[in-house]
């Protein structure tokens, strides 16, 4: 806990994650795993080749069920493709990113997996992935659980 007496965890350890192998993919997805996300988060630039997701990150890796905001940068995109998408500023969660047909330099398809059907499909020059927290976490209200 902090110091200030405040509820929220006393732990200012930030994650920054670079992936460029189609090895480091997995865990990614991983780490993004329930991840929330308001679909007005979500931001294509196609001049500048970005896909840009702001999330809620429900922290796995630490065990002390806590959330933090963080950053999804995909970047060389040259290609998006949304399916199934909810209309408005929707709520997602993020169960998974897939990738297919890239090797090492090599362009493919990254794939965002949500609840409910929801899927981005972005074709990339070369995996080029960033995740970074920024923010200090909260507890969680709820811990997800999967069958």
């Amino acid at each position: 806990m902090a110091d200030d007496g405040s509820s929220a965890p006393a732990d200012d350890s930030r994650l920054l994650l670079l992936a460029n192998e189609p090895a480091e993919v997995p865990l990614v997805s991983a780490l993004l795993q329930d991840a929330v996300v308001h679909a007005g988060d979500i931001a294509w630039t196609p001049k500048a080749r970005r896909l840009t997701l702001l999330v809620n990150r429900f922290r796995w890796e630490t065990h002390d069920a806590t959330r933090v905001r963080s950053a999804l940068r995909v970047e060389g995109v040259i290609r998006l493709q949304r399916r199934d998408w909810p209309g408005g500023d929707a709520v997602l969660a993020l169960l998974a990113v897939t990738i297919d047909g890239v090797g090492v330099g090599v362009g493919g398809a990254l794939t965002l997996v949500f609840a409910g059907g929801a899927t981005l499909r972005a074709e990339v020059e070369a995996i080029d992935l960033i995740v970074e927290d920024m923010g200090e976490p909260w507890p969680a209200t709820r811990v997800p659980a999967h069958d």
